[in-house]
Order: structure tokens, then C-alpha cells, then sequence
């Protein structure tokens, strides 16, 4: 589904060097990685390891200086039909459940925008109050909720709302950017297994990026660890307790430390 082959990134210094012109502080290292359909790849590094900047590189949001990156086979960035062919396959969850939905907005004006995006993309009308009732119920949460605002949800069906919004314009692949970061252990569990639930039931591939490495066990199938931009290792989850890598044996060993 995705390859993705060398890819770095670099953003412009703060720090301005006049005699030898602009300086540039690189973020990406020769970044490659591989996806198939019905996975989930968990991305895994500390602040500063450049894992929402390759986050913003998959979404389309940010070109890389150099690289590939395919989606089924046709470059994402070489041209606009690329770039629409992720957008009209691609979905995205953001850590800020808070901001991510419009405060003035009752809940299923939230779900609409996603409704909207599957209509422009099907060409068809969807009866957009009973698509909002099965997409609440997707997701687990009650009807009534549809006429409340986000202010009045808690964290956990907020971030259940931002969900079925992302899976209301039909995806292939979302992307959940340090998703559930923000929420407490219990919620993050419940909504871990709603994700599971909903990969297999619509046939998803998912790209989890976090800092958390018991959520990457609990839900995904393979990881990349990140350092300093750099993969440091890619492997399937089963053999993650084998991994002979320094920076993904001081997360694992955290991990058992504090269990």
C-alpha cells in the first residue's frame, strides 16, 4: 500500500548564517518504510524524533526534500492526481480531541464534515441524519448525543466523535497522531479495542504514531523506532522483547520497570 524509500526532511534554521547563507536543520534521515493493507504500523520515538514530521510527510501535508513515497504505486508528491489519490484515501486523528472539533458545533455537524468529504468523493446523497446514528453507533455512543456540543462529552466519546468522523469518509487508512496521549489508562484501553474492532470490521490499515510503547504492543502489528530522525528499527510487534537495539531497549525495559 505505501513504500516509502529515503525520504529526509529539513526546515530552516532559526539560526541565520549570512556569510554562507541560510542553514537548515535536518529532521528526516533517510527515512524508508513499508505498509500493506489491513496493518498497523506504530511509530515510535520521544519528543524530537521527527515522528509527526514523517506524520505530516504520509498525510500529504509536507513534501519531502528528497525521496519516495508511493501509495499503490504512484508517487504521492510527483503530481496532483498522487496528492488526491491520498487525500480521497486518507483519514486523520489528532492528539487534540479539544480543538479538532468546532465548539460552536453540535455533534453531528461535527460528523457532517466527514459525511460532506464521502459525498464529494462518491458523487452520491447520503441521508445525513441516519448515516450520523450508524456512525454514533460504530463507535459506540448513543443517538442522543448527536445534539449535543463537544463541551458537554468527555474526553474519551470526544475523541470517539473524532473517530467516527474519520471513518465517515469511507478511508482505506488513518493515521492517529498521538491520539489517545491525552486520555487516562482506562480510556485509552477502551478506545485501543475500539480501534481493533473497527480495523477489522472496514477492512483498515492504520499508521499509529506515539511516544507509548505498551499502546504500539497492545494495538499494532509491526514498529519503527525513531531517534534523532533516524530509523533505528523496524520489526513485528511478536519479536519486539528480541530487539537488540540501545534506544528500543531503554523504552523496553522502561516499560517493565514500571510494570
Amino acid at each position: 500500500m505505501i513504500k516509502m524509500r529515503e525520504i529526509c526532511v529539513s526546515f530552516r534554521s532559526e539560526r541565520q548564517e549570512k556569510l554562507f547563507g541560510v542553514s537548515r536543520d535536518q529532521i528526516l534521515f533517510d527515512v524508508s518504510l513499508d505498509l500493506e493493507q489491513g496493518s498497523c504500523l506504530g511509530i515510535l520515538g520521544e519528543s524530537g524524533s521527527g515522528k509527526s514530521t514523517l506524520g505530516r510527510v504520509i498525510c500529504g501535508l509536507l513534501k519531502p526534500d528528497s525521496g519516495s513515497y508511493q501509495l499503490d504505486g504512484t508517487e504521492v508528491y510527483a503530481s496532483r492526481a498522487g496528492k488526491k489519490l491520498l487525500q480521497n484515501r486518507l483519514s486523520v486523528v489528532f492528539q487534540d480531541y479539544t480543538t479538532s472539533a468546532n465548539p460552536r458545533f453540535r455533534i453531528r455537524d461535527v460528523l457532517a464534515e466527514g459525511i460532506r468529504v464521502w459525498e464529494r468523493k462518491s458523487k452520491e446523497k447520503i441521508d445525513r441524519t441516519a448515516e450520523c446514528r450508524r456512525l454514533m453507533e460504530l463507535v459506540g455512543l448513543n443517538e442522543t448525543y448527536l445534539d449535543r456540543f463537544p463541551h458537554e462529552l468527555s474526553g474519551g466519546q470526544l475523541q470517539r466523535v473524532c473517530i467516527a468522523r474519520a471513518v465517515a469518509c469511507r478511508p482505506e487508512l488513518i493515521l492517529f497522531d498521538e491520539a489517545i496521549s491525552s486520555l487516562d489508562a482506562h480510556t485509552q484501553v477502551q478506545i485501543m479495542d475500539l480501534l481493533r474492532e473497527l480495523k477489522e470490521k472496514l477492512n483498515l490499515t492504520y499508521v499509529f504514531i506515539t511516544h507509548d510503547l505498551t499502546s504500539v504492543t497492545y494495538l499494532c502489528d509491526q514498529v519503527m523506532f525513531l531517534y534523532h530522525g533516524r530509523v533505528t528499527e523496524h520489526i513485528p510487534v511478536n519479536q519486539i522483547a528480541q530487539t537488540k537495539n540501545p534506544y528500543a531497549r531503554k523504552l523496553l525495559e522502561s516499560v517493565i520497570e514500571f510494570a
